[in-house]
């Protein structure tokens, strides 16, 4: 109580306001290190008293959104408390700069596409800056990989600074000396250590295989990067004719582009209709190449003609097939999308190759077109279906559907096929807290379902360059078994640039030599290690050992799949441990038709405007609002939730004003029975708010702490505002001590969420920042909580009569008589003269023996006019 003493420090604003309250504020936290990480004290408490965050580094390539905002204010307000319970916060910054989408940015922003065999050019001066969207690919100006990765980083620095001025706004209480960024000198080299160490241990592995494409990008695509887009179709029925020349076998195919790379036709071993051909052989319309019939669970008996041509690729189940069935590789497709010059081995007749030529060099969608007239012609197309709906994998960022191509490519291993692995990872998924607990399970479906290792690398420019060279043999072609490592000790190195141990410039690209890996990595590969770049992993050893593993992993439901799973991957490999204590997992957020925001369906909403508009603590409000994992509906045109927080912001500021403005006399105490029942009800709304913390339940911590407030605000200072103005009253100091306490305690109650109001009222009559104030404690007075349960009730139940009369609510009244249950005309009876003030009541009269309080009689006072 000793704290509720001091005087105001003022000044306090003639009117309070919102505006200017964002720009004064985060210059002052800066300038007071308010936020900053005590590595000393860390050191001092040990990891027990240090609460770390692996925040989300968001991608540097574009701009912010609302929902970033959203789940971004979670991560702060739950910061926030932990750093009033004491803890010594390390709360840092990422930006995750490399990618394919910074890539297209890039092109799109600056005009050019990168060329690997341009020479670089000094001082070079980009054709656009931020107006060739409208460029077709054919007329960007070829650059330099060097060119282009310096562009790359010009254009991220900026987003970088754009992106940490709208968080700044947004309060969050970041250390921003502790960022780091994916494309950073010191993440190459932590990315490059982590992988050689996979290497080492036997879970990095290359493989020459089937891999998803996009066309656009050039690049390869991971599991966890795909998804489903409703794509329009027709089914073609073709004839097969039987090798011993009985008949034909008619399929349904989706896709009879890629009848030249069929391998089988495959039907479902219960499939009584085809049982018989199992063994057989047909040959394949146009190109008359002979391929087996062969049985496979995963054919679909319900699904066109029940037999299904494997060609490869057409989708994941002809891999499947593939694979589990030992079929051979026919690719037509190369990497542009487009099918290659050369046919598949197998096609020798004249009329084969001749159809085949006719295809080579289209695209999908003209292949499609002219084989279809081919089948036509010969008489093997039986039927084309009418159009419908199906789906089709696409890259999440891409534009076409994926193609598959044969690659060369790197992997780690995830445990798709590793049954202890997935064991280990499901292990650690239990053995953390999950907010809310419901989450776990899309991580176990997710880890569960896995098809397949992770695909990491990438044919594409601006990332991390996977550090491994390859010995050429004595033809200059790569020896994939003789793999060349750096030592850890020069990283990070670019393989295009530096040479491995052994060896001389001269000896690249020659016979005997070497010749550099020239993929780069996923950005996930380096994402999956934000604890470890933040922390200081084989870096600072001090520091890592205090933040690791972390308190708190936020993130968005959507990338479960992704960086989660990746980050928990990458750990239990490394260390055998969860990275994090507890996964706090944020909802989408979705525009008035519940339809989720995201860039691609338009919907989108930036946060500048509304912040600028209604304000940062009014955003924060309605962001505080939703529980984790739920989603929240957000309307630009009518933010009903952000007017209720503004409301409530201006509310804190004009309510601590009117509060510090009773003098509080040396040596008060809490004395009366209204004052001790209003802290006693604080004190239980302090430990639900603190126990709603501490289940990451910020909503709830929110919900009871504003349902108190506006108690405070329209029921117990009305109250008490006349005897704590009247210094003749012997309970004025009981009442002044009870609102400074209570002011106090508010306060902080509410800091976490209205960072800016709270602390522009606490700078009224408090030294330092409410934000590294110690959160509230319950009092422990020994009082009924009843006393203001039942005086707020009878005073609504006074201004609902005066409303009924149509009279003021400062009119006068002559006499009242309430009825009530015996316990709660006790405790009116304790509060009765603040009672009888705020309701301008000259005799009241308390009857016991009722039930739900009740006004019995009410006479109002003749007023002057009358």
């Amino acid at each position: 109580m000793a704290d509720a003493l001091r005087p105001a420090r003022g000044p306090i604003p003639d009117k309070p306001a919102l505006e200017g309250l964002e720009q004064k504020w985060d210059a002052a936290w800066s300038a007071a290190g308010t936020y900053l990480f005590d590595r000393d004290a860390a050191m001092s408490k040990g990891r027990a008293g240090v609460f770390s965050v692996d925040t989300p580094p968001p991608t540097a390539s574009g701009s912010l959104h609302i929902g970033h905002v959203f789940s971004y204010t979670h991560t702060d307000i739950t910061v926030r408390y932990e750093r009033m319970r004491g803890k010594t916060v390390f709360y840092p910054m990422g930006w995750d700069d490399n990618g394919l989408p910074t890539e297209r940015r890039v092109q799109n922003f600056y005009g050019v596409r990168c060329d690997p065999s341009l020479p670089y050019t000094p001082d070079f001066t980009p054709p656009f800056r931020g107006d060739a969207k409208s460029l077709k690919p054919a007329d960007q100006q070829p650059i330099s990989r060097r060119n282009f990765i310096e562009l790359c980083e010009e254009l991220t620095l900026e987003d970088e600074k754009a992106f940490e001025s709208v968080f700044r706004q947004l309060g969050l209480s970041v250390d921003w000396t502790q960022t780091y960024r994916t494309i950073s000198d010191e993440t190459i080299r932590t990315s490059q250590l982590a992988f050689l160490r996979n290497l080492e241990r036997g879970e990095a592995y290359q493989s020459l295989a089937p891999t998803l494409w996009d066309i656009d990008f050039r690049s390869a695509i991971a599991q966890a990067e795909l998804e489903d887009r409703e794509q329009p179709a027709a089914f073609h029925r073709v004839a097969f004719a039987k090798s011993d020349g009985s008949g034909d076998v008619c399929i349904e195919t989706t896709r009879p582009e890629l009848l030249a790379a069929c391998v089988a036709l495959v039907a479902h071993p219960d499939d009584e209709r085809y049982q018989p051909l199992f063994g057989s052989t047909v040959r394949t319309p146009l190109f008359d190449v002979e391929v087996p019939i062969l049985a496979h669970p995963l054919a679909q008996q319900d699904k066109g003609s029940g037999i299904a041509m494997i060609c490869t690729f057409g989708d994941v189940t002809d891999i499947v097939w593939w694979r589990e069935l030992d079929l051979p590789n026919r690719t037509i497709l190369g990497k542009d999308g487009r099918v290659i010059a050369e046919a598949p081995e197998v096609i020798t007749g004249e009329q084969g190759k001749a159809a085949y030529a006719r295809l080579a060099g289209k695209t999908v969608f003209s292949a499609r077109k002219e084989i279809v007239e081919l089948l036509d012609a010969s008489g093997r197309l039986e039927s084309v279906s009418a159009p419908f709906q199906h789906a089709v994998k696409f890259y999440e960022k891409g534009d076409r559907p994926l193609e598959i191509v044969s690659t060369r490519q790197w992997y780690l291993r995830n445990g798709a096929r590793d049954e202890t692995l997935r064991d280990t990872l499901i292990a650690l998924g239990q053995s953390m807290a999950w907010h809310p607990d419901f989450m776990r399970v899309r991580y176990e479906n997710w880890t569960n379902g896995l098809t397949g290792d992770w695909l990491v690398s990438r044919q594409r420019y601006f990332g991390v360059p996977i550090p491994l060279w390859y010995a050429l043999d004595e033809n200059g072609e790569r020896d994939y078994d003789r793999v060349l490592t750096p030592d850890a000790t020069t990283l990070p190195v670019d393989p295009t640039i530096d040479v491995p141990p052994g060896y001389t410039e001269e000896q690249r690209g020659v016979p005997g030599g070497f010749d550099a890996e020239k993929d780069i990595f996923d950005t996930w590969a380096t994402s999956s290690l934000t604890p470890q770049l933040a922390g200081g992993w084989q870096r600072d050893d001090g520091l890592w050992n205090v933040v690791a593993p972390f308190d708190v992993r936020p993130q968005g439901q959507d990338i479960i799949r992704t960086w989660l799973f990746s980050t928990m991957l990458r750990s239990a490999l490394e260390d055998g441990r969860a990275p994090w204590t507890d996964a706090a997992i944020s909802g989408f957020i979705v525009d008035p038709d519940r339809k989720k925001m995201s860039k691609s369906k338009g919907n989108v909403v930036t946060p500048a405007d509304i912040l600028a508009q209604h304000g940062t603590d009014a955003v924060r409000y309605w962001a505080a609002s939703s529980r984790l994992g739920a989603d929240a509906a957000f309307d630009p045109q009518n933010p009903t939730q952000v007017k209720i927080g503004r409301r409530l912001a201006i509310k804190v500021l004009n309510a601590a004003k009117f509060v510090l403005s009773f003098p509080v006399p040396e040596g008060a105490q809490v004395t009366h029975a209204l004052d001790a029942s209003m802290l006693a009800t604080l004190d239980q709304v302090v430990r639900d708010a603190t126990k709603a913390f501490e289940a990451y339940d910020h909503a709830r911590m929110l919900e009871v702490t504003e349902s108190f407030f506006w108690t405070f605000c329209d029921d117990y200072l009305e109250l008490v505002k006349e005897r704590a103005y009247n210094q003749g009253d012997t309970g004025q100091a009981s009442a002044a001590l009870s609102l400074r306490i209570a002011l106090s305690t508010l306060l902080r109650l509410l800091a976490p969420v209205l960072a800016f109001a709270a602390e522009e009222a606490w700078s009224w009559f408090e030294e330092g920042s409410v934000h590294r104030a110690a959160w509230p404690e319950p009092l422990g007075i020994d009082a009924d909580p009843g006393v203001l349960t039942s005086v707020s009730a009878a005073l609504i139940g006074i201004r609902r009569a005066k409303t009924e009369a149509k009279v003021s609510q400062k009119t006068p009244v002559a006499s009242l008589t309430l009825r009530a249950d015996d316990a709660a005309i006790a405790h009116l009876r304790r509060a009765e003269g603040d009672l009888c003030a705020v309701g301008r009541i000259q005799s009241l009269e308390l009857v016991g023996g009722g039930d739900a309080l009740a006004i019995e009689a009410l006479a109002l006072a003749p007023t002057e006019e009358a």
